[in-house]
């Protein structure tokens, strides 16, 4: 088995706002080719690290590392062409149809000389193809579903054709019928598009589900990575989630999944 490549690494960075630390020497490094979760309770530091790995948080040390070169030194329209985020709970502006957000996916690849062209209508329109959305291409997205909006959310970030995209908690607020609307969707863009992908997620059973690579934080700092299987134990529960209880195989997947008994005091 050949060893894991990486383009997008974290080298022993530390993250504040303000006079705050949230992160101190953190080091990680996101596999090429699959789909990470970072887990952990709530202000650990999860959604901090994805901002600074998508260049929103400056490291106060180290550096966020992309194909080999600070990322922090790289013109932000190449890193655009790179890497999309979806951060929590974008809004959107007034009176936009679903098209005309998708189509905002497609600025890192224009310029003042390179306007609207027929790629940017083709990578728009494979964009609505892929995450369901054709149909709804014209509706306003103030007027959509929860689930449909976040699915066009990801058709913008879709269209924006970057090889790396991180996720910001894309199932908060969604019922289980769409947080697995949107799951199998992200899923079906790593396997059937090769994107590199990386997901902020709270419910471990969910991150289980679909991760290939899980990284566990507390407190700022990373106590557990590696394959679900391995990382979803009851000392994990224990010792990041401060949680008794018992974990099990999915009859179906074959992953772990977490059944809560009590919390633990710290």
């Amino acid at each position: 088995m050949s060893a894991r490549t990486s383009r997008l690494r974290a080298d022993n960075i530390s993250l504040a706002y303000g006079d705050r630390r949230v992160v101190e020497g953190l080091s990680l490094a996101v596999p090429d080719s699959e789909i990470t979760v970072i887990v952990g309770p709530n202000a650990c530091g999860k959604s901090t690290v994805l901002r600074a790995l998508a260049r929103l948080i400056s490291p106060a040390s180290g550096a966020v590392l992309l194909d080999g070169r600070a990322i922090a030194e790289q013109p932000s329209r190449m890193v655009a062409r790179t890497l999309g985020l979806l951060p929590q709970s974008p809004i959107a502006p007034e009176g936009i149809t679903v098209r005309d957000l998708v189509a905002r996916g497609r600025h890192p690849h224009q310029s003042w000389w390179r306007q609207w062209s027929e790629a940017d209508a083709v990578a728009v329109d494979a964009a609505l193809q892929a995450t369901g959305m054709r149909e709804l291409a014209d509706r306003d997205v103030d007027e959509l579903s929860g689930g449909q909006r976040q699915r066009a959310w990801i058709a913008m970030a879709v269209a924006q054709e970057t090889e790396l995209l991180l996720l910001d908690e894309p199932t908060t607020y969604l019922d289980v019928a769409h947080q697995l609307d949107v799951l199998e969707l992200v899923a079906r863009l790593n396997s059937e598009h090769g994107r590199t992908i990386v997901m902020v997620l709270h419910d471990l059973n969910l991150a289980s589900r679909y991760a290939h690579h899980m990284i566990a934080m507390r407190e700022g700092a990373i106590l557990a990575e590696g394959a679900p299987a391995d990382v979803v134990t009851t000392d994990l529960l224990r010792d990041v989630f401060h949680v008794e209880g018992h974990v099990i195989l999915d009859p179906h997947t074959g992953a772990p999944v977490v059944l809560p008994h009590r919390t633990i005091g710290d």
